[in-house]
């Protein structure tokens, strides 16, 4: 008994740093997808379909380096930068911004639950 409990003692910090990081892979992963496959969407500011394929991508490379621990600092960057551009975007078009400012915040968030000794 003692050593299921060590066991789980050992799994839930871990599933608990990695909560974050799924729900920030959520949201990235559908919307990357979303410009990669629907890339000719319109009311867009940039309506090339070249540039909503190249966000997508990039959004892509920057999921994938920020799920890997030794690229999380280069997958955040990516991914922040991202999003601030759609904050700009959304600041520039008078909608809300606050859930994407939320996005940004919990990706950094993630990085930080994860890897700590980036920050200091």
């Amino acid at each position: 008994m003692a050593e299921q409990e060590k066991g789980i003692k050992k799994t839930l910090p871990r599933i608990l740093v990695w909560l974050p990081t799924l729900a920030i892979i959520l949201f990235y992963i559908p919307n990357a997808l979303d410009k990669l496959i629907h890339h000719d969407q319109t009311g867009k500011i940039v309506e090339s379909s070249a540039v909503m394929i190249t966000a997508g991508v990039f959004i892509l490379i920057g999921t994938a380096l920020f799920l890997y621990n030794k690229t999380i600092l280069i997958g955040t960057s990516m991914l922040v930068l991202y999003m601030i551009f759609i904050v700009l975007i959304h600041t520039y078009k008078g909608k809300p911004s606050e859930i994407v400012i939320l996005i940004l915040m919990s990706t950094i968030f993630a990085a930080y639950i994860r890897k700590p000794k980036l920050f200091h």
